[in-house]
């Protein structure tokens, strides 16, 4: 077991290392020069889209609001990448690490823009009437058949992934939070889960939406809440935290307390990285929710879906790290969820843990909802609409086991799936990336 474990960290760290980065990132830089800045300019208008958009259209081909898929893609990505991601980003390449995923986010709403774009203009109609569609569908129907093989590759790291990364290591760390700070049983964390899990599922993309519609607002509201009361205990901190953001993006960060020091190199890496793992910008999730939605305007979809990007990297991850560093607990040593503990501990001695646990579990909860949908459209490709019960059935049985296991390897095998799940979408947006551009131009003209 040992040679394996071996083999899928070698290849993990190929998959995670600078040159899948500089693909993500250059990809995204090609798409935003394309695009002349779309992404940015047009910020202001995609977030209103977002509000104006809040109830489907029965007139249109959609099985839910456009609101609905973007807070399903929301559910997904906004999770302990926020909270334990950043926090490990600032552990190992210091706090210049933020400026790069601030960079990673700025183009990755042009690469998430294009996969929605893609994603709506591509998609197909299932056995049951219902819109479908992601990367492997734009793969299909936008390259032809000879490329099928690349939209199964994406369709089976998908499918596989899903069952780590949204599901197993999420529940485990809901299960180890709520034993360390409540004293929860973790058998009985894994009960409640599978239930409420299995009650929301069991109604398809539809009761996914609703659920998503309401829970995804409040969820993050309640936590720029708890954040924006730790930033104002330590308001006189954040200038300097920005400076030493903006500072160590450029220049080595030098060991201090329990912090090792950071070369520039590190910093770009951890912060490239970490910003995707939180928003998932070149992975292709985002367009898998928002082919659901009802819309006849691929480019509409994609305004309003790369708002998650904005929402997610820019607004909460922000928020976490702003936390961690102004309130002094950054070069702690600590890492990951614990060191956003320690700045929440610090602001709010009494309160601190307990708002971070709760914090933890919605989050957690949330990205078992989204990722369920992403891997069962991405099994119902590979199988047809026979797999969609059976992988249900599977997806509530491994939340259990994953309540009770220990999965140091299921996180290394789900986060290589993941990040193999770029490449097959990476490919099909720089071959696709004219249609984005001919989708853009028309929707614009039409609107002056």
């Amino acid at each position: 077991m040992a040679w394996l474990n071996n083999a899928v960290s070698t290849l993990n760290g190929w998959v995670w290392g600078p040159p899948m980065l500089i693909m993500i990132l250059g990809t995204g830089l090609f798409l935003t020069l394309a695009l002349r800045f779309l992404s940015l300019r047009r910020l202001w208008l995609a977030l209103s889209l977002v509000w104006q958009d809040r109830k489907a259209d029965d007139d249109k081909l959609g099985a839910i609001s456009p609101f609905q898929a973007l807070m399903t893609s929301l559910a997904a990505t906004v999770g302990t990448g926020n909270i334990a991601g950043v926090a490990t980003a600032i552990t190992w390449g210091g706090p210049g690490a933020i400026f790069w995923m601030w960079c990673t986010a700025l183009v990755g709403m042009a690469t998430k823009y294009a996969e929605v774009v893609l994603a709506v203009h591509y998609r197909e109609k299932n056995a049951e009437g219902d819109p479908v569609g992601g990367p492997m569908y734009a793969i299909k129907n936008g390259l032809g058949r000879r490329w099928l093989w690349l939209g199964g590759l994406f369709a089976v790291f998908g499918g596989l992934a899903g069952f780590g990364i949204g599901n197993m290591v999420q529940v485990n760390s809901m299960a180890d939070a709520l034993a360390s700070t409540f004293a929860i049983p973790p058998w009985l964390t894994g009960v409640v889960v599978t239930v409420l899990v299995g009650l929301v599922i069991l109604g398809g993309i539809r009761r996914i939406g609703q659920v998503a519609a309401w829970l995804v607002p409040f969820m993050c509201l309640a936590y720029m809440a708890a954040t924006l009361v730790v930033l104002g205990i330590f308001v006189q901190n954040i200038p300097s935290a920005l400076a030493l953001i903006v500072t160590h993006a450029f220049t080595p960060a030098a060991a201090t307390g329990g912090f090792a020091g950071a070369a520039v190199i590190v910093a770009i890496q951890f912060g490239v990285a970490r910003g995707i793992f939180s928003n998932e910008a070149g992975l292709g999730t985002a367009g898998i929710a928002q082919a659901a939605g009802t819309t006849n305007s691929p480019v509409r979809s994609g305004l309003i879906g790369m708002t998650g990007t904005f929402i997610d990297t820019i607004v909460v991850c922000t928020m976490t790290a702003l936390a961690i560093i102004a309130s002094g607990v950054w070069d702690s040593g600590a890492s990951g969820a614990e060191l956003t503990a320690m700045a929440f501990r610090a602001a709010l001695p009494s309160v601190g843990a307990e708002i971070m646990t709760v914090a933890l579990v919605v989050f957690a909860f949330s990205t078992l909802l989204g990722w369920s949908y992403f891997g069962e459209r991405c099994w119902e490709y590979l199988v047809g609409r026979k797999a969609i019960t059976p992988f249900r059935v599977l997806w509530v049985v491994a939340i259990m086991g994953g309540a009770l296991a220990t999965l140091e390897f299921v996180w290394l095998l789900a986060d290589t799936l993941n990040g193999l799940m770029a490449l097959p979408n990476l490919i099909a947006l720089l071959l696709l990336s004219p249609v984005v551009m001919r989708l853009s131009r028309g929707y614009f003209s039409a609107r002056k």
